[in-house]
């Protein structure tokens, strides 16, 4: 059953390269404040989902709305959207001549353009959020694996997005540093902000997710609370996957 009013609404979203169908008929919808967590094998088509949702990838047909916005429009404002829609990647994309404060800020003083104390002020309040104030001055080559993907975080995070996707925000660092990211996506959670998440991190989907989503083949094979879909999942396909993940 659909929200009624859901703040990303995906339906029938098709993707191919080629004569390769790697979406095929996608009907997915997220309400505010939801964790969802988007699992399955590689190759199934999560990636390309939340990259076809600000548009990194041209869907090849369906329709995404977001915030009462079409965001496959012709007309929409392509950079307007991806302010209220951040993105976290697997790779950290800092600039590493910038400190942790100047990546920061770096959009809010040339894009909004808003005035360098003003966009310090945010900034630091973003750092803050993901437990990186003392690192303001620090640049990434001094910080680690774990505190560089938190400062992407609080880039994306002093936009004020309406929601984050987050794209395997762990899979690049090390097992110990993955807790500090975690955590940080916890305490968003915790404070409302709307996450569509790919990611193997099967504990924290258990932990913190409200909707778990298992997806095959590029279709959504079942989805449900984490109870449902790591303790009785409907599906044979969802069955043989988490048994597999589980050891």
């Amino acid at each position: 059953m659909r929200p009624a009013h859901p703040l990303l609404d995906i339906r029938g979203l098709r993707k191919s390269y080629g004569a390769a169908e790697v979406l095929k008929g996608i009907d997915l919808a997220v309400s505010p404040g939801e964790l969802v967590f988007l699992i399955g094998p590689s190759g199934s088509g999560k990636s390309t989902l939340l990259r076809c949702c600000n548009r990194l990838e041209e869907a090849s047909g369906g329709s995404i709305w977001f915030d009462g916005q079409e965001v496959l429009a012709d007309r929409i404002d392509i950079n307007a959207l991806r302010r209220r829609m951040g993105m976290v990647f697997q790779s950290f994309n800092l600039y590493p001549h910038m400190s942790a404060l100047g990546n920061v800020t770096l959009a809010l003083r040339k894009v909004l353009k808003k005035p360098r104390a003003e966009a310090e002020r945010i900034g630091m309040a973003a750092l803050e959020r993901v437990g990186l104030a003392h690192k303001a001055a620090s640049y990434p080559g001094e910080l680690s694996g774990g505190q560089q993907q938190r400062v992407a975080i609080a880039r994306a995070l002093a936009l004020e997005p309406g929601l984050m996707l987050f794209d395997e925000p762990t899979s690049a660092l090390d097992p110990e540093l993955v807790g500090s990211v975690l955590q940080a996506m916890r305490d968003m959670r915790a404070a409302g902000m709307t996450m569509l998440v790919v990611s193997h991190e099967m504990r924290f989907a258990r932990e913190a997710a409200d909707r778990v989503v298992f997806m095959d083949g590029g279709v959504i094979v079942e989805q449900g609370p984490p109870e449902q879909i790591f303790g009785s999942p409907r599906h044979e396909r969802t069955r043989t996957f988490v048994s597999e993940v589980a050891r």
